[in-house]
């Protein structure tokens, strides 16, 4: 069901659990399949220094947060915000149909940590 690259992302994801100091996080879930991501950013002027991953769900979702993380680092936000659920499936050499749902979400993981980001610093200027 799954290509050799998303198991051996699944089995040793690099970027999985908190993120200290992170300034923006994400959290989204898939109430039918019941995947649950929260992405951390820390972002320094503008760009994405780090990113990580907390993710409850299945051999995709977790394989798509991680590759998620790993793409936005080092971007700055409005590259971050480019990057598609189609660019997540390319760099995982794809996902079954029935999962597709799961690189989706990381994609929404990620636009909801840079929303939360940006917000908490709109609030520290006022």
């Amino acid at each position: 069901m799954y290509n050799e690259k998303v198991l051996k992302i699944f089995e040793n994801p690099k970027n999985a659990g908190l993120l200290k100091g992170a300034n923006g996080v994400g959290k989204v879930g898939n109430m039918q399949c019941g995947d649950v991501m929260k992405v951390y950013v820390l972002v320094e002027h503008d760009k994405i220094k780090d990113a990580k991953f907390k993710t409850f769900g299945c051999v995709s979702a977790i394989a798509s947060s991680d590759v998620a993380c790993e793409m936005i680092k080092g971007k700055h936000l409005d590259d971050a915000l480019k990057v598609t659920n189609k660019d997540v499936m390319e760099a995982l050499g794809g996902l079954p149909p029935q999962k597709v749902h799961c690189s989706v979400l990381a994609q929404e993981a990620i636009e909801a940590a840079i929303t939360d980001y940006k917000k908490s610093t709109e609030k520290k200027k006022k």
